[in-house]
């Protein structure tokens, strides 16, 4: 009796899907961040280590070839541009650490998710666990702006960054922008109304939190995959919901006043940043100067992984500016100092060259390519294709993704969540249609 009673909480444990490991690192990014920034790697990203070493026990205990051939060679053909950008860093420890890294977050992490999403209903899964992190990283953020404990923006502690702090600015828009990527898929996708109005309606109230991170990166990004997702889910469809939404913003603006004026400020940044650019827009212009100026140095290999910190002065004008300054949100004033070119494409182009560049961007090609070209054909099934959300979601995660790299490269705790979207583009670019997994 006593070893049936035992193994009884086993075998329940064994019935639960995998996927749910993946689940466990999303949920983990709505832990907060000290507020000084230093407090160690975070739980996600230690989720995502466990993630990791878990599927690979599955898979040696199975005793199968755990990837599609072509899943393998699209997903592994980055490491070797990341072994010779390590063997080019300034330092042994500068290049096992950036090698890390990479590893992690564009080949381990991306192959453990495709390997454990089963089907579509763990697709969806790992979709509203998104969109429920999304909401709670929005409200906090609602929450700073509306009571002045926000970080730092023109002069006031307004701007809505969640649970990641002031010196994290991009956590809180990321994660906001990932979710409501995936709720506008789950919304567009068939299924019950009532889900779909739901998840419509989830993605309305993730808008005000996304504003109020005042990332014009973020906004772009967001706007052009909401756009793709809706042309991919039909024109007329895309046409209807383009009229209701400029409706919408007429309303909410014009009747409600919604919208401050720093909040209207920043949207106008962005139609004259050569005009008239501000401080921060300066220095990342510099800063991709000084990117291109590494790469002509090193046009095949680059100057080695983690090597733009210390390349950067080097071929910086006296433009640059020796920092941002960051403040609130539960942080003191910190002088946060400019370590990337904030594009993650002139990143890898400096630090891994031409080789690294065509092995990683070549690699998010050919899942953007891949995708779009099963949901094509999904929607052409009778009946519009069962699991059409699933595409939708899947490929508006890495449009999103590669158009922020724009603007944007990895770092910070929202990093693993570029793990989970590419893990998903590949699910449903080499799985959609199989079902086993470890």
């Amino acid at each position: 009796m006593s070893q049936a009673l035992a193994a009884w909480p086993a075998a329940r444990v064994r019935r639960l899907p995998p996927v749910l490991a993946a689940v466990a690192v999303v949920v983990l990014l709505a832990l907060p961040v000290p507020p000084d920034g230093r407090g160690g790697p975070h739980p996600a990203d230690a989720a995502s280590a466990v993630l990791v070493a878990g599927c690979v026990v599955a898979l040696l205990r199975g005793r199968r070839r755990p990837l599609p051939r072509t899943a393998a060679v699209v997903l592994g053909l980055p490491v070797a541009g990341l072994a010779v950008a390590a063997l080019g860093a300034s330092s042994p420890g500068a290049g096992l650490l950036g090698l890390g890294r990479y590893l992690q977050v564009f080949v381990l992490v991306p192959a453990a998710v495709l390997l454990l999403v089963r089907g579509r209903s763990d697709v969806r899964l790992l979709a509203w666990s998104a969109v429920g992190l999304a909401l709670w990283q929005g409200a906090v953020g609602v929450y700073q702006y509306a009571t002045g404990t926000g970080a730092s923006y023109q002069g006031e502690q307004v701007r809505a960054v969640g649970t990641f702090g002031a010196q994290d600015v991009m956590g809180m828009a990321t994660v906001v922008s990932l979710g409501l990527v995936c709720a506008v898929g789950l919304a567009l996708g068939p299924g019950p109304a009532r889900r779909r109005a739901v998840a419509a309606g989830c993605a309305l109230a993730l808008l005000l939190p996304l504003a109020l991170s005042f990332s014009r990166g973020a906004w772009i990004a967001t706007a052009l995959t909401c756009a793709a997702q809706l042309l991919l889910s039909g024109a007329r469809r895309a046409a209807a919901v383009g009229a209701a939404a400029v409706a919408a913003g007429v309303v909410l603006v014009g009747g409600f006043g919604v919208g401050t004026a720093m909040l209207q400020e920043r949207v106008d940044s962005i139609t004259r940043i050569t005009d008239a650019p501000d401080r921060s827009v300066t220095d990342r212009y510099t800063m991709w100067a000084a990117a291109a100026g590494m790469w002509r140095e090193a046009p095949l290999t680059g100057v080695g992984l983690k090597g733009f910190p210390e390349h950067r002065d080097g071929h910086a004008s006296l433009a640059l500016s020796s920092g941002s300054e960051t403040e609130g949100a539960g942080s003191g004033y910190y002088r946060q100092p400019l370590l990337s070119p904030h594009n993650m494409y002139l990143l890898i182009l400096a630090e891994q060259g031409l080789i690294g560049l065509v092995a990683l961007a070549g690699g998010w090609l050919a899942l953007l390519v891949l995708g779009l070209r099963r949901l094509l054909a999904h929607r052409r099934r009778p009946g519009g294709g069962a699991g059409t959300d699933c595409g939708l979601i899947a490929c508006g995660l890495l449009v999103w993704q590669l158009t922020d790299f724009a603007y944007a490269d990895i770092g910070g705790p929202s990093t693993v969540l570029t793990s989970l979207c590419l893990g998903l583009a590949a699910w449903w670019a080499w799985r959609a249609r199989e079902a086993p997994a470890p």
